[in-house]
């Protein structure tokens, strides 16, 4: 007799996402339109509210090659988002890297700091963000992700699930929460960096959780320029809704609705580079593959693909930066 979870592995494969983009049935931004506004309404976007940041610089040092300025800003009434701004040395006005960790012990990671045991694989694996992106002349911005780092109850870890069932109580989802934070700090950087950076050159990078944020804000707003989603894109039957995977990841009734790949041609036409690990085991390679080639299709059909590329490192669920700096400098010129 099958389990409960065996069932609704079998019936998750069954499921045709009925608003999926299809070129045949609709003009490229006619469909993002009505898409982006049902997606907004399955992650709970519309259940939050705008308020004043009240941001505050905590302090301003020298770093190796450049300055950082660590400072928080409030997202919501009652829950203020910590960050740190690197700016590099001799670089008027540089294009801003919104670095976003997935699941870890926190942004720290992007810095490049070392504050737990395994912080040390995650930096060996390219996860200092924004060390590398002040290195190749971009300011970089690391945000902490609502139940990680800073903003988890339990110090040093993941703390997703309790905080993502208590949300579903109420219509909100964490994807949503993390969507939310990193629009409202983009707020922050037009309103209040702006001399520091270029507001009109933001690009998002994140891996694994990180990566899904990066996703799903590049597919709802049309502020940042590029997006570069690490080891989060698959086709959701075959990736989270295949395998155990944490509460956070999961929006009620998406696959109902869409896959992955509208995430990217909700998207369009930023600059989309899609990273992959030829041996991630939780999003498989072929089913990513499946992704980048369904999600490319606006950029095809406007002779735009110039503007995507996918990555395909050669180990597992980890990023790539030397495979893929050189696909964003030449996106960013």
């Amino acid at each position: 007799m099958k389990s409960a979870y065996e069932y609704n592995l079998e019936l998750i494969q069954k499921v045709v996402p009925s608003m999926s983009y299809n070129p045949e049935d609709a003009e490229i931004f006619t469909w993002q339109k009505k898409a982006r506004e049902k997606l907004k309404e399955l992650i709970g976007l519309d259940r939050f509210k705008k308020v004043n940041p009240e941001t505050q610089i905590e302090y301003e040092k020298k770093i190796d090659g450049g300055k950082e300025i660590r400072f928080t800003f409030a997202s919501e009434d009652g829950y203020r988002v910590p960050c740190h701004l690197l700016l590099p040395d001799g670089i008027e006005n540089p294009p801003v890297m919104i670095c976003i960790q997935g699941h870890s012990s926190g942004m720290h990671i992007s810095l490049g700091k070392v504050i737990y045991e395994d912080d040390t694989k995650f930096i060996a694996d390219d996860g200092d963000f924004a060390v590398r992106a002040l290195k190749e002349g971009f300011a970089a911005v690391a945000i902490e992700q609502r139940n990680f780092g800073e903003c988890s109850s339990k110090s040093g870890e993941v703390d997703c699930t309790y905080s993502k069932l208590i949300a579903s109580l109420f219509g909100r989802t964490t994807v949503g929460e993390r969507v939310w934070d990193v629009q409202r700090l983009m707020d922050v950087l037009e309103n209040e960096f702006a001399d520091k950076i270029d507001v009109k050159t933001i690009c998002l990078m994140g891996n694994s959780a990180g990566g899904t944020t990066c996703a799903y804000v590049a597919a709802l707003d049309e502020r940042p320029v590029m997006t570069i989603p690490s080891c989060a894109m698959c086709t959701f039957k075959d990736s989270i809704g295949a395998m155990p995977h944490c509460a956070c990841n999961f929006v009620p009734h998406i696959a109902e609705y869409f896959e992955m790949s509208d995430l990217m041609a909700m998207a369009y036409p930023k600059y989309f580079i899609q990273v992959n690990g030829r041996k991630d085991d939780i999003f498989p390679m072929d089913p990513a593959k499946e992704v980048f080639v369904r999600g490319k299709r606006p950029y095809l059909n406007t002779r735009k693909d110039y503007k995507c590329a996918m990555v395909l490192g050669p180990e597992g669920h980890r990023f790539y930066a030397d495979l893929t700096w050189p696909i964003i400098h030449k996106f960013i010129k």
